[in-house]
């Protein structure tokens, strides 16, 4: 294995940059791994499946969405943006994920596996859900901050992606509400006063969330959550339309060690079994891993290079 630095753009001109962690012999297979909050691609998680995959013939990109860190800046043809975790847009990772796709493509590579890891499980498995409604010619959302496509397009990359995986996605809206308690309605209305002032960008009171965060995002994360909304744990009506909406292999882990869900991981695993309509599904928790898989990465770079194998045999 050997690592390549690249750098590209994302579909509205934002500059990216990230790894390609290379096999030894020319392969047309590559795994694109997105990160989630107040991180980046450098995970040993990430670094521990690159092995795995590399050893099989399986090349692994690693990039920055411009969600990465807590608080930095998205330069674009048009200027600079305040971005990072603590003012990220979430529907925004398709850009970024779509322009890393392309990116991929352009390098040569024909069959694609979309990782994703707790918010960039989010975003793997919005933009996936959003390529399928181009591909049929529909629109599903208005965010003037998001690109579109062609059904042409959309259908394009649509034939090189070959598997999702999906590591610790979380229901962030409930989350937030259990994590913050009885204190919950009084930051709410904080946030909304702030919204009503003008103030959107300023950052919230520490006690609001795990990580520093603006006005804006907290609103978008507990308050405007619709268009990524996917993962209502809680409600027992909920039939997991998008991830249904997946026909292509689906992985989707968890751990059972203060994992951010509010059911127990095997109990989690049970109720998704039954409701994700996918046959060639291979759902599960690591027993001892945290929502990060620390000191169980190499359980899970195995458990994912299976899978991928798995799926190109069958």
């Amino acid at each position: 294995m050997y690592i390549e630095q690249v750098f590209y753009q994302a579909t509205d001109t934002a500059k990216l940059s990230g790894l390609i962690y290379k096999s030894q012999n020319k392969t047309n297979k590559i795994l694109i791994s997105t990160h989630g909050m107040a991180t980046n691609c450098l995970k040993k998680r990430d670094k521990e499946i690159a092995k795995k995959l590399t050893e099989n013939n399986i090349d692994c990109l690693v990039y920055n969405n411009r969600g990465h860190d807590i608080i930095t800046y998205t330069r674009k043809e048009t200027g600079k943006k305040l971005t990072g975790t603590a003012y990220e847009d979430v529907e925004e990772g398709y850009n970024d994920l779509i322009g890393t796709i392309n990116y991929a493509i352009s390098k040569g590579y024909e069959k694609i596996y979309l990782q994703g890891h707790s918010l960039g499980a989010t975003k793997t498995l919005y933009t996936y859900n959003k390529l399928k409604c181009e591909s049929n010619g529909i629109t599903v959302d208005s965010v003037n901050t998001v690109t579109t496509m062609s059904k042409n397009e959309a259908n394009k990359i649509l034939k090189h992606i070959n598997a999702v995986i999906l590591l610790s996605l979380i229901d962030i809206p409930f989350a937030t509400k259990i994590y913050l308690g009885k204190e919950y309605p009084q930051i709410m209305t904080y946030a909304k006063n702030m919204e009503k002032e003008n103030m959107q960008d300023i950052l919230m009171p520490v006690q609001a969330f795990i990580h520093p965060i603006s006005v804006k995002t907290f609103l978008k994360y507990t308050r405007d959550y619709s268009n990524i909304d996917f993962a209502r744990y809680s409600d027992i009506n909920y039939t997991y339309p998008e991830l249904n909406n997946i026909d292509v292999p689906l992985f989707m882990r968890w751990g059972n060690n203060k994992e951010l869900i509010m059911q127990k991981a095997d109990e989690l695993c049970d109720i998704l079994s039954n409701k994700i309509q996918n046959n060639r599904l291979d759902i599960d928790y690591i027993d001892g891993a945290n929502h990060s898989y620390t000191d169980k990465e190499e359980i899970l770079a195995s458990q994912i290079c299976n899978f991928i194998k798995k799926g190109q045999t069958s």
